[in-house]
């Protein structure tokens, strides 16, 4: 006795394939964003550490100019143009920094679904694309143009080798010319 509601077994096999699939790209997926974390961590660490270099360097640097009398006698350095009364600016490098902020938390379902859709979305633009680029109009644009280009690089290699035996030809006349003129 069959049941109307009985699923074909290919189907199951397919679903199962394509669970695991999932699987693995998210596992991947979980996997590169930790190791983009770690690099991002140590990016980070770099740039501190260049930051206090700099801001070590800054102190010498400024404790030398105070040691210099001109410096000290010419006083505070004024601005090569002065546009308003405002002072600008375009680093926080003295500043404190506030706490941070951490990410804010994603719950397991809504991850997932993030992350299929964004799966969904991303493998669609690929086949578009691939159908797109893989069209025969396309093909057939690529395939002149590699044409076009081939044609010109053989005019212009062929250019080059005929302006070289001329130079090569001029040279040797030169050459042969100034032999004649010392014997003589």
């Amino acid at each position: 006795m069959t049941s109307d509601l009985a699923v074909p077994t290919w189907l199951v096999v397919l679903t199962l394939v394509a669970v695991v699939a999932l699987a693995v790209a998210a596992y991947r997926l979980l996997r590169s964003v930790r190791q983009a974390r770690g690099h991002t961590e140590a990016l980070l660490a770099a740039a501190a550490q260049d930051a206090e270099a700099l801001r070590e360097q800054l102190a010498g640097i400024e404790a030398e100019l105070q040691a210099r009398p001109e410096a000290a006698a010419r006083g505070q350095r004024t601005p090569v143009a002065v546009v308003d009364d405002r002072e600008y600016v375009i680093t926080d490098l003295g500043q404190e920094q506030g706490p941070r902020v951490p990410a804010r938390v994603v719950p397991a379902p809504m991850f997932a679904d993030i992350l299929l859709r964004e799966s969904v979305i991303k493998t669609a633009a690929l086949a578009a694309g691939l159908r797109r680029a893989l069209s025969p109009e396309v093909r057939h644009r690529i395939r002149f143009e590699m044409k076009r280009e081939v044609k010109r690089s053989r005019k212009e290699r062929k250019l080059m080798l005929k302006a070289a035996r001329r130079d090569l030809e001029s040279r040797q006349r030169s050459a042969l010319g100034a032999d004649v003129e010392v014997t003589s």
